[in-house]
């Protein structure tokens, strides 16, 4: 409670990575979490006294998507979707690499999805 990052371990790398909360998400996680003990699970089962699985994060996340009559939904999706639009704000790659742990800018571009076309389109007008 009224901390402003987090910290994961990556499954994949078994690095530890800590990100920012916004503001934004820190007030609705304190709004979330308002009433709950510290050692209360976020996302509690329904059956036992543990937490939800990924599966099941991931199946709560595919019945919204249906919800919405969307069938391109999902984790790997999203991460994605973040950081194509996070390069888009920022035009920061670098930075982008380290979140994704990518080995090289080339990777992360490849993999938010952005082309060649779309780097010749910035250096179209671009002068010093």
């Amino acid at each position: 409670q009224g901390k402003q990052h987090v910290i994961i371990l990556e499954k994949k790398t078994g690095k530890h990575k800590r990100f920012l909360l916004p503001k934004s998400t820190r007030e609705a996680i304190a709004d979330y979490t308002r009433g709950m003990d510290s050692e209360d699970y976020l996302f509690a089962s329904r059956k036992g006294d543990s937490h939800i699985s990924t599966t099941q994060a991931y199946r709560m996340l595919q019945k919204a998507a249906d919800a919405l009559g969307r069938d391109d939904i999902g984790t790997h999706t999203m991460r994605k979707t973040f950081g194509y639009h996070h390069y888009k704000r920022n035009k920061d790659v670098a930075t982008l690499q380290h979140i994704f742990n990518h080995s090289a800018p080339s990777i992360t571009l490849k993999y938010i999805g952005i082309t060649d076309d779309e780097i010749d389109k910035t250096m179209e007008d671009f002068s010093l």
